[in-house]
């Protein structure tokens, strides 16, 4: 006999076949949708997560670097100790810190200076090398004809001291004061230095004067040496006349300020 024929499906099951596979697709849709919203909001988690557990990491290295190797956790017996043992030398390396800052001492200059013990000799401040009171006045020591000599060439006696230095050799002002500047049929050229106490000092027969008037600090240079007036060649006739006074031999008056014009 021959096989009977499979049966046909009826349009109402078609059409039941296609609503039932319809809603498989739009549950299928459905699912796949809630995963993929599902999956956008677990992947930025999962990089937050990364971010604070890179974070996390860090702290915890730099914690760990302020260990020493004797107390890290690796060689505490378990988690619990070797946290323990971490916070304990976290804080002894925190209290020998502050102990190092409270013994650290001021910068030098601020330190206190110890009072000298009683009875005790204080040190007493270098003083300065005292200015002198008088210089030469040319730079070339030796004398010519002294104080008091007779002669030919004065009226009466040698009022002043003679340095015999080559012409144009510069003249100093022996100490400070002021100049004022005259010609003298005898003296030549002159320059006359008037010192605060009065004293002058006289220099005779010069050839140039540089400071013809006013004040003048000791060791400048005033004038020239020449052989001006009655001279019988280059040289510096000099006197020293207390308060605008008589002459007076200049030789003790240079040694008695320390100098010595032989």
């Amino acid at each position: 006999m021959a096989p009977e024929a499979a049966a046909r499906p009826t349009r109402a099951e078609l059409r039941l076949a296609a609503r039932e596979q319809s809603r498989a697709q739009r549950r299928g849709a459905a699912k796949a949708a809630t995963r993929a919203a599902l999956f956008r909001v677990a992947v930025p988690s999962v990089a937050a997560l990364g971010v604070a557990g890179a974070a996390a990491v860090t702290v915890v290295q730099e914690q760990a670097d302020r260990v020493p190797p004797q107390a890290a956790a690796a060689d505490a017996p378990d988690a619990a100790a070797a946290r323990q043992t971490a916070r304990q030398a976290v804080d002894a390396t925190d209290q020998t810190q502050a102990s190092r800052g409270d013994a650290r001492q001021p910068l030098a200059g601020t330190q206190p200076v110890d009072a000298p013990a009683a009875g005790a000799p204080t040190a007493q401040p270098t003083p300065e090398p005292a200015k002198p009171k008088v210089v030469m006045p040319v730079a070339q020591h030796g004398l010519g004809e002294l104080f008091g000599a007779a002669g030919t060439h004065w009226a009466r006696r040698h009022t002043g001291i003679d340095f015999p230095v080559d012409g144009g050799s510069e003249v100093y002002a022996v100490t400070d004061g002021t100049i004022r500047t005259q010609w003298n049929p005898f003296y030549g050229y002159m320059s006359i230095l008037k010192t605060s106490d009065g004293t002058e000092a006289w220099y005779c027969h010069l050839r140039a004067y540089k400071v013809r008037k006013g004040p003048v600090k000791q060791g400048d240079v005033i004038a020239f040496v020449g052989s001006s007036g009655n001279s019988t060649g280059p040289h510096l006739h000099f006197e020293v006349r207390p308060q605008g006074g008589g002459p007076v031999d200049p030789l003790p008056w240079f040694l008695a300020n320390g100098l010595d014009p032989r």
